[in-house]
């Protein structure tokens, strides 16, 4: 059974930082991509950051130059630092990870940017 259990959200000022981690537990092999969304109130969820085994990034328009997805293979754990933060980056943040041929959720943990 494999999990996935995310941390580091909270509630920030404009401009401030967060660092999002989510570890991957279970009977697994090395994810062959990992990735962050976001889903705000009313919206669909959306792709924020996606990292590939070969290590290539891609990340969203909205986010380019403040985010940076990065991974520690031996913790199975994938990571977004979020910078220069604004209040539209408030959403619930999910991590998906692809291991073992199937996808799988994170829980959600909420960032909240206030103004």
């Amino acid at each position: 059974q494999v999990q996935l259990v995310e941390s580091g959200g909270g509630l920030v000022q404009a401009g401030g930082s967060l660092r999002l981690s989510c570890a991957a537990s279970g009977s697994i092999f090395s994810p062959k991509s990992m990735a962050w969304y976001r889903q705000a109130p009313g919206k669909q969820r959306d792709l924020v950051a996606q990292l590939f085994s070969s290590g290539f990034t891609n990340y969203a328009e909205s986010v380019k130059g403040r985010f940076t997805i990065s991974r520690d293979n031996a913790k199975n754990t994938v990571y977004v630092e979020m910078n220069s933060l604004k209040p539209e980056d408030t959403a619930v943040y999910y991590c998906l990870m692809n291991i073992n041929g199937r996808n799988y959720w994170g829980q959600g943990t909420q960032v909240t940017v206030s103004s």
